[in-house]
């Protein structure tokens, strides 16, 4: 049994100071040191560089062809590194690596201020903001509810192979590994997976492997609910068939879920999408619904929540109700505030906080789910909410135009792993009335660590930085990723 001591020591968490993204052991001069080392550099390409000989050990052993029953090891070792540890073991794992995250942080935003109102008063000895206790998962095996599979070649050569990928494109070692040996993707998700790999290998039409090489079958999402309702989503370049083509390949692949061998999936709705590009939205290319009902839905929080194909909604929902749930108590809305909630996909945390607060402001990128969280909005009776469509450094500023400074808000953001756009941050950071900010963050190292920077600093006329600076009280970790290094970090500011 892998201690969670001997393991952290081999990613590098009890070696010396500089494998996170800031090195505390050596304070930067100015932010803009820390920021580029933040932006610029991995925890992964720290590690490398800090043991290049196991790196390098690392990377050979990527060349040399395993027996056939190593490699579902591997890909396991490379999606859920942590499946080797019990579950507590892991959550001691990820608790300890957030609160070395923490600790950077207060170290680097003490630099910055020269003095230590940037954070609140000492918790304990080693960190200044009130760190809780993890929350675990509900759950810890399948729950996933939302797979993406690829297509590619298997170990054996077989280039109509359905899984996850393992090695990279610049070492050209790229192979497809089946994936219903993992812990955290549910029998549904590997079951429509194994149907669509019979599918690919009894069609006449190739798979698209590389893009300029042709072919045209590519990925397969599959998204659930807890209901036990399935939404495949197959993704098709279409290169150069005719509109007749295309329509006869969406009659065999429907045909085939519905009344050939795929039929045993049971799948609620079928969509196929069109797509030229690595990753396209529904308005860039819109998804065709081939069988089925639009849209799934789930109950969350004693709401009904719809879900379209391309809409955000957390991958482990008993986790994501912990998570909601941890927000709600650390924003500390009431019946006299407004709330933003930023980021917001589907509308889930703004819409559980509604009957609390006065108003509701939600903003997100895609409109799908929006709409969504409109529909969800109407069908639970809320009429306090308002989704806007579009950018959220586009739409923040002109919605916080409006705020008056008495009127007492609260910001909840809740950004893709890039962080939050700066015009975000600056828009946060410059509307007086906002007093409570609850940053929720997967990834709070890179570009994350900018946020934080820009939100806690002395104010800065060079960056349009110029209300007062908010102050780190409390961090909760929250576990929606068991077997994996990854936690989402509830961090609550407040000026």
């Amino acid at each position: 049994m892998h201690t969670p001591r001997l393991f952290l020591s081999r990613v590098g968490f009890f070696s010396k100071p500089g494998l996170l993204p800031w090195d505390s052991a050596r304070p930067p001069e100015l932010s803009q040191s820390l920021l580029g080392r933040a932006s610029k550099r991995s925890l992964t390409s720290l590690i490398a560089k800090k043991h290049p000989s196991r790196h390098n050990y690392q990377k050979k052993q990527r060349h040399c062809r395993p027996r056939d029953d190593s490699w579902q090891e591997r890909l396991a070792d490379a999606v859920t590194p942590l499946w080797r540890l019990s579950y507590e073991e892991q959550l001691k794992v990820k608790f300890e690596a957030q609160k070395k995250i923490l600790q950077s942080l207060e170290s680097s935003l003490q630099v910055l201020r020269g003095v230590s109102g940037m954070v609140a008063a000492p918790q304990s000895e080693e960190l200044r903001c009130l760190l809780h206790p993890i929350i675990p998962s509900p759950t810890t095996t399948g729950y996933r509810n939302k797979s993406t599979f690829s297509v590619n070649r298997s170990p054996d050569g077989n280039p109509k192979t359905v899984g996850y990928y393992l090695g990279t494109w610049r070492d050209g070692n790229v192979i497809c590994v089946p994936c219903n040996h993992l812990k955290n993707i549910p029998e549904k998700h590997s079951q429509v997976a194994q149907y669509y790999e019979v599918f690919l290998r009894q069609s006449s039409v190739e798979p698209c492997l590389l893009f300029h090489e042709g072919g045209h079958w590519r990925e397969l999402i599959v998204r659930t609910n807890r209901q036990g309702h399935t939404m495949a989503i197959v993704t098709f370049h279409p290169q150069g068939l005719s509109q007749e083509e295309l329509y006869d390949q969406k009659v065999i692949l429907k045909d085939f879920f519905t009344k050939g061998p795929g039929a045993v999936c049971d799948l609620t709705s079928l969509y196929f999408q069109e797509s030229t590009m690595t990753c396209c939205s529904h308005q860039q290319s819109p998804y065709q619904l081939l069988f089925g009902e639009p849209h799934i839905f789930e109950d969350l929080l004693g709401l009904k929540i719809r879900i379209s194909p391309d809409a955000f909604f957390q991958i482990n929902t008993a986790g994501a109700e912990m998570l909601y749930r941890t927000i709600g108590e650390l924003s500390g809305v009431n019946s006299e505030s407004v709330l933003l909630d930023i980021c917001c996909g589907t509308g889930v945390i703004g819409l559980s906080l509604a009957r609390r607060a006065s108003q509701v402001h939600g903003i997100e990128l895609v409109e799908q789910a929006v709409e969504d969280a409109r529909w969800s909005a109407a069908f639970n009776g809320i009429t306090n909410c308002e989704f806007h469509a579009g950018r959220a450094e586009t739409i923040l500023p002109q919605l916080l135009e409006s705020q008056k400074e008495e009127t007492l808000t609260v910001a909840v953001v809740n950004p893709a792993r890039a962080g939050l756009h700066y015009r975000v941050v600056r828009a946060i950071r410059n509307c007086r009335a906002i007093h409570t900010l609850v940053f929720v963050s997967c990834k709070p190292y890179g570009e994350s660590t900018r946020n934080f920077i820009e939100l806690c600093c002395p104010p800065n006329s060079a960056k349009k930085l110029l209300g007062d600076p908010f102050v780190l009280r409390e961090a909760v970790p929250v576990d929606l990723f068991p077997h994996t290094p990854h936690c989402e970090l509830v961090l609550l500011f407040t000026r």
